[in-house]
This record gives structure tokens, C-alpha cells and sequence, in this order.
């Protein structure tokens, strides 16, 4: 039985021009942290990510949500979690401040995963595991399907899962094989264009065989020229990733991403604003064959079911301390299933969570497992670290999902 509620604010300072991008010039990455604490001892730790101010508003609403948990029992809650996430995510009043977006959903985000965690930790099993152990029933009680009946019903939901479990022990070799990574920072944003190379050589020697830069300069040929920086420094062979974190309108997207086919870009991300479906799919037609990748900002599950519908996304970035949590990750990934569309999340876990999602997205979901980015920066504040070998990560032992912070 969960018995008492935690919430804390947490706020790492990052070390010279880390974490820089076009928009974000200075972030502080910080935690909303939701801790349960039931009466075994155990304690579920769940995160939600932001850039420093304003974390303590997600910390006040995710209070609101965590005590509405207080005297039940988590086998009990995540038997049925998706009725219990649809009725907190649509609270009369808590609702007007979204709905399902901005400081609520981060906040029931961060609810949402210290219930996964503890729910895992209760059974003695990292998250991964947990999750591929449910049947395709208990999987999809866990989610909220509401406004997407028009594209996934729960009947539905549970064929799509049952259709993956034929070839489901090969798939679980990756357990032992290790989980491909890219690296996303060899090219933040304030970053010097010898840092940058520097970069990209460290990474290839580490194994990394993708990586990211940071675009959208006020001058687009900073841009041009640090691509190419990258592209011939790491060789043709590596997948070169451009992230302009939505600084263009969408004629400069256009003109800018043409300009950078160059390089032969394995995708373009969030080259606009996030919430402009249609001009993505714009953009998409018009720069063809150069691939788009999205979610580091969509907020919920209707938003992505619109940006599949249109065909705008070649790649989906979904991230569970973005959107509602687990449960709304888990939906994304049954649509993108559905669609046939890549989930490559975005980490503002530092991976922590997401590697467990990404094995149980391949394993159980049958997702390619083409790769999952890789932070370092805050590895040294959590308990059981991602473990990042030849550039592959290598799969979680510890129960729980990888989410306990050391004390600050």
C-alpha cells in the first residue's frame, strides 16, 4: 500500500556549452521527481523533464496528482491504470490548464512513472522485463485510448500485440547483444566548430555509428558548414542526425533543408513549430527524400495520431517524461506500429527509463531497434547509470526502471 508522498525539485547546472540548442541557450535539466513510499519499503521514483524555471509547477501539480494514490495498493492501481489515468488526466478543473499538455501532463507524467517503477520494484524485475511478461490484456488496460477510437480500439490494440508474439524469442536477443545508441552530443549548440570535430571523432572511436548536431544559426551557413564538419569527419558510413528544436518558420525550413541535402541527413528534427501539423507535412513533400523526425515536444497521443494520419513523420521522438508517462509512450508506440513508423525517443531521462521502453518496443511490439540517443551529462547523478559499450547499451539488471536519483 502506498503510504506517504514525496516531490521534489531537482535542478542540475551543466557543465560549459552542454545542452545548448537554437532555441534553449542555457538550460538548467531539471526533475519534477514523484517518490512513492509503500509499506514494504519500497519506493517507486518517477521523472518528469524540464529546463529549470518552472520545474517547481510541475512539482505543485504533480503533489495534486501523487495523493490521489495514498492508501492504495500498486498491483491494484496498474491492474486497471489506464481507467485511473484517464480520469486524472481529465480532472475538471486541472484539465482547463491543458489539456494534456504543458505543466499538468508533465505532471501526471511524473506520477505515471513512479507507478511503473514501483509496480516493477514490487515484483523484483527491471521495467523491461515487467513489460514483456504482460499479456496483450493486462498491456492494454494500462493505456488510455480515449480520441483514438477513430484509429485504435482496445480490441484492436490487443490484436496488434498478439500478431508480434510469433517471432518473439528472436527479437529477444537483444537482451544479450545490447541496445544500438547515437550520440547527441558532439554538437551542441554553442559548441566551437573544433569542438564539434573533436566530437564526432571521440564518438566514432567509442562505436557510435550515428550522432546528432544542432542546427538553426541565425546565419544558415553556420549550419551548412558545421554539417559538412560533421559528415566529413565521421565518415559516410555514419548517420548524420540535424536537430533545429522548431527555430525555423516554414519557408526557411524549406530553403535550409534543401540546401542541407548535402550532407545526406538520416533525418531533420523538429524543424518547426511542433504543434503546425500541416506545415510538416508541407515541409516533408517539399523536401523529399530527406526524412522528418518529431515528438521531443508533442505533448500527447492525439497530437502524434495527426502527425501519422498525414504522413507527416518519418521518425517519432515520443518521450515518456514528456508525455502523460509510460502508459501514453506505450499508446504512441501501438500507433506507430500501426502506421509502420520508427519510435526513436528523445531522452530527457537521460535514457534512464527510455531503455527499457525501447527493449520492450522491440521485443514485445516487434519495433525495429534502430537506436536510442544518448545523453551522458547527468550520469552521475543516478543510482544505477546507463551502461554505454561500443556504442550499444547494455540491457538493465536492477529492478525498477533505472530512475532513482542519488542524493542531491
Amino acid at each position: 500500500m502506498i503510504k506517504t508522498i514525496q516531490i521534489q525539485d531537482t535542478r542540475y547546472q551543466l557543465d560549459g556549452n552542454a545542452g545548448s540548442d537554437a532555441i534553449h541557450r542555457d538550460p538548467v535539466y531539471s526533475y519534477a521527481v514523484t517518490l512513492l513510499h509503500d509499506d514494504s519499503g519500497l519506493t517507486g521514483t518517477g521523472l518528469a523533464f524540464t529546463l529549470g524555471k518552472g520545474n517547481e509547477l510541475v512539482c505543485a501539480a504533480a503533489k495534486f496528482y501523487a495523493d490521489k494514490l495514498k492508501g492504495l495498493d500498486i498491483e491494484e492501481v496498474m491492474s486497471n491504470f489506464g481507467v485511473l489515468f484517464n480520469k486524472l488526466a481529465n480532472e475538471q478543473q486541472f484539465r482547463w490548464l491543458g489539456p494534456h499538455k504543458g505543466v499538468v501532463h508533465l505532471a501526471l507524467a511524473s506520477v505515471t512513472n513512479a507507478c511503473y517503477d514501483l509496480w516493477a520494484k514490487k515484483r523484483g524485475v527491471p521495467l523491461w522485463k515487467l513489460l514483456i511478461e504482460l499479456s496483450p490484456e493486462q498491456i492494454v488496460n494500462t493505456l488510455d485510448l480515449s480520441y483514438l477510437e477513430d484509429e485504435l480500439t482496445a480490441e484492436q490494440a490487443v490484436e496488434l500485440i498478439t500478431a508480434q508474439q510469433s517471432d518473439i524469442i528472436g527479437r529477444e536477443q537483444i537482451i544479450q547483444q545490447g541496445y544500438p545508441g547515437y550520440d547527441t552530443s558532439i554538437g551542441w549548440f554553442n559548441y566551437s566548430d573544433e569542438k564539434v570535430r573533436e566530437n564526432c571523432l571521440k564518438a566514432v572511436a567509442e562505436g557510435f555509428t550515428a550522432m546528432k548536431l544542432k542546427v538553426g544559426s541565425t546565419d544558415a551557413q553556420r549550419d551548412i558548414r558545421r554539417a559538412h564538419i560533421v559528415r566529413e569527419t565521421a565518415g559516410d558510413a555514419v548517420k548524420v542526425m540535424l536537430d533545429a528544436n522548431q527555430q525555423w518558420n516554414l519557408p526557411q525550413a524549406i530553403s535550409i533543408c534543401n540546401e542541407l541535402k548535402s550532407i545526406n541527413p538520416y533525418w531533420v528534427e523538429e524543424p518547426t513549430h511542433p504543434d503546425d501539423v500541416l506545415a510538416h507535412k508541407t515541409l516533408a513533400e517539399a523536401i523529399a527524400p530527406v526524412k522528418l523526425a518529431l515528438g521531443e515536444h508533442v505533448p500527447n497521443r492525439v497530437i502524434f495520431k495527426n502527425y501519422l494520419q498525414t504522413g507527416a513523420a518519418s521518425f517519432i521522438q515520443v518521450d515518456a517524461v514528456r508525455v502523460g508517462g509510460v502508459s501514453e509512450f506505450i499508446t504512441v508506440s501501438l500507433l506507430c506500429k500501426k502506421y509502420g513508423i520508427p519510435v526513436v525517443p528523445h531522452v530527457g531521462d537521460m535514457g534512464q527509463l527510455h531503455q527499457h521502453l525501447v527493449l520492450f518496443n522491440h521485443i514485445k511490439l516487434g519495433h525495429e531497434a534502430l537506436f536510442l540517443e544518448h545523453i551522458p551529462h547527468l550520469q552521475k547523478h543516478f543510482v544505477n547509470p546507463v551502461v554505454i559499450e561500443g556504442g550499444l547499451y547494455k540491457t538493465p539488471q536492477a529492478p525498477g526502471s533505472s530512475c532513482d536519483l542519488k542524493p542531491v
